[in-house]
């Protein structure tokens, strides 16, 4: 547990710069921010215990489409400067390739595809797991 309020004031601080919006409505309770807002809390309060590893489970669908790229962008941002490790559920390919990072494919409880997500967008085996069809 961190317990130098000066560096829990700067990390603050940060999280106010990546999510302006929190900073206006700092003092609102959490259960009156949108979903988008509460999205940011979420993060900004994970980000203060300094994590090498997030979790984050179905960004997507809770937020307005115009929130989910530029939301996104900051999560790669931060995985940039913070040198964090992102482990996202989500049900988007699009998105869940927008990381750019190691992408695994789970159907049924098994692992039927992983690899870069990069090499990933071009190989066909992704189609036919999403939609059922594709080269063989």
């Amino acid at each position: 547990m961190r317990a130098d309020r000066r560096t829990i004031a700067d990390d603050l601080d940060q999280i106010y710069q990546e999510f302006p919006m929190l900073a206006e409505r700092r003092h609102t309770p959490a259960g009156m921010l949108s979903g988008g807002q509460q999205q940011m809390l979420v993060i900004g309060r994970a980000l203060m215990a300094a994590p090498r590893i997030m979790a984050i489970d179905e960004p997507s669908p809770r937020l307005a489409p115009q929130i989910i790229d530029p939301g996104y962008q900051i999560l790669l941002r931060l995985r940039a400067l913070r040198k964090l490790t992102l482990l996202i559920v989500e049900q988007s390919s699009t998105r869940a390739m927008m990381t750019g990072g190691r992408m695994v494919l789970i159907r049924g409880g098994r692992i039927v595809l992983e690899g870069p997500a990069a090499d990933l967008v071009r190989d066909d085996r992704l189609k036919q797991s999403y939609f059922g069809f594709g080269d063989h």
